[in-house]
């Protein structure tokens, strides 16, 4: 499997960006798709999941509320729409795929694939 993420860019405080990840080869399932994301000097952190099958969604504090994540079962794509954005939301934005998830989203480790990142910037 392969994950693609784009939609990143340059946005100014209290405007929104959203992300997209699309995903060749199959997703099951019982799979599971979350978005991380990493600032400079800072260690990876879990942003958003969805759980493919029910879209069951899980969201970090920090975002919760501003960011929305989905999944399009057709076209293997997740989505994070993200509002709001502060600079403190400044990071390298990553997709991943859990390929049979059985829970605890926010763990990086319990993901197997992950896209190579899209640069989200916010500027105050």
């Amino acid at each position: 499997v392969q994950l693609q993420a784009c939609g990143g860019g340059l946005v100014q405080a209290g405007g929104s960006l959203r992300l997209s990840c699309s995903a060749s080869g199959r997703i099951f399932s019982s799979s599971a798709m979350g978005w991380f994301r990493q600032a400079p000097g800072k260690e990876r952190e879990f942003v958003a999941a969805i759980t493919w099958n029910n879209a069951w969604t899980y969201y970090a504090d920090s975002v919760r509320d501003r960011y929305t994540i989905s999944r399009d079962k057709a076209k293997n794509t997740v989505y994070l729409e993200m509002n709001s954005l502060r600079p403190e939301d400044t990071a390298v934005y990553s997709c991943a795929l859990d390929r049979d998830s059985t829970g605890n989203y926010h763990l990086n480790s319990n993901y197997d694939y992950w896209g190579q990142g899209t640069q989200v910037t916010v500027s105050s």
